[in-house]
């Protein structure tokens, strides 16, 4: 119902859950219960008909043959949600590329009872050739155009992430199950207006923005403290498509470069402990690095009763990787820019200075320790600019 809810077009007029100890490999449903299904659809006039797990090409002909109505399964209906919300050049590309290979697997297994068609000479769709190749050669052809064209943003993203290496400032993205309060925690802690709605999938295309930390005993407003990058990504979901999964790598690469990773979790969830192992085995799936330091965010704690609300804040308290909060009051915000500060390590600071042309050892000491951000030949020596922490700046004054 969730996912249903998602696209705002569709009115769902009900639900029903139908118990297959076997599903018929070529109507999913046996005759009795095709039959009772089938006369419901037509006395509530229904259009449209969500199968809420995978339906086979040769099923799902059939099922709209015997029905007259249209069948969309749970890979077929999340990519009309990712279509519908896809905003970026690189999201559109990423969707459009996920339906044609989902679209590719249907016309593959379902159109086979064609007949052959006359060929011709064998330059263009050979002797004999199916319908079903021509239409596969096409698409493939298009996937090929896809592919050129989504290289040539995921470059321009790469010159960005390049750019952005080049400031000293860490990464921290929000990860988790979709509908947990990412976006309504990124747009509190960053002021921004990114779409947060009670929905799956309300945020599809990857936002980021520089923020600073307040500083400990310090107020927001008054700053002072860390300044990190902040990386809003897609709501992950159990039984993500494999086409998905694959497409949209290059969205969630924003992880894979994290200094932090804040997991999201709606604890008032019933499933939320299912949805957290979802969320872990997707990352790992990603290739996200066990040594990146996560932290877990136990977002709407207020949406949980009172004993319930203290026993949650208990067991984070007793965990210094597990922050109990509200992004929708504020609750427990103090708590997680704390323990961000702390999971990032000794704060970091700018500073230029002249290192006379002798030295030359403490020069390469800069540039192995990754700290200098630039240097210009000055009267004196070499100007540099450097962005270290206060051991870095010991060390360094040891040499």
């Amino acid at each position: 119902m969730a996912l249903a809810a998602a696209l705002p077009h569709l009115n769902v007029v009900g639900a029903d859950i139908v118990r297959l100890p076997t599903p018929h490999p070529g109507k999913l449903f046996g005759k009795g219960k095709l039959k009772e299904l089938g006369d419901k659809l037509h006395a509530a006039e229904i259009d449209l008909v969500l199968i809420d797990g995978p339906v086979s090409p040769v099923q799902q002909r059939n099922l709209e043959k015997e029905w007259k109505v249209k069948i969309l399964d749970r890979t077929g209906l999340i990519l009309e949600i990712f279509s519908d919300r896809a905003r970026t050049r690189e999201g559109v590309l990423q969707v459009e590329m996920a339906a044609l290979s989902y679209q590719r697997t249907r016309l593959v297994r379902a159109w086979t009872h064609l007949e052959r068609q006359r060929g011709g000479l064998g330059f263009v769709g050979g002797p004999g050739e199916t319908q079903i190749e021509a239409d596969r050669r096409a698409i493939d052809d298009h996937l090929n155009r896809l592919r050129k064209q989504l290289s040539k943003v995921v470059k321009t993203r790469e010159l960005h992430r390049a750019a952005r290496a080049k400031v000293p400032f860490p990464i921290v993205a929000l990860v988790g199950y979709t509908n947990a309060g990412k976006s309504t925690l990124f747009n509190r802690m960053t002021g921004a207006k990114v779409l947060a709605k009670d929905m799956l999938f309300a945020t599809l295309d990857p936002t980021m923005r520089q923020i600073e930390l307040p500083a400990l005993g310090k107020t927001p407003a008054q700053g002072g403290g860390r300044k990190v990058i902040l990386s809003d990504t897609v709501g992950f979901i159990s039984n993500l498509p494999t086409q998905l999964v694959a497409a949209f790598r290059a969205t969630l690469e924003e992880v894979l470069a994290a200094d932090l990773i804040l997991h999201v979790r709606d604890i008032s969830h019933d499933s939320t402990d299912e949805q957290a192992r979802d969320v872990e085995t997707i990352m790992a799936e990603l290739g996200v690095s066990e040594d990146t330091p996560q932290l877990e965010v136990w977002n709407k704690i207020d949406l949980l009763d009172p004993d319930a609300q203290d026993a949650r804040r208990h067991e984070a308290a007793r965990n210094d990787s597990v922050v109990a909060i509200s992004a929708l009051t504020g609750e427990g915000f103090d708590d997680l820019v704390n323990a961000i500060d702390t999971a990032l390590g000794a704060p970091r600071q700018t500073e230029t200075m002249t290192l006379p042309f002798s030295e030359g050892r403490k020069r390469a000491w800069l540039f192995d320790k990754g700290i200098v951000e630039a240097e210009e030949p000055g009267d004196d020596g070499w100007v540099l600019t450097v962005t270290w922490t206060e051991r870095e700046a010991a060390d360094f004054a040891a040499l």
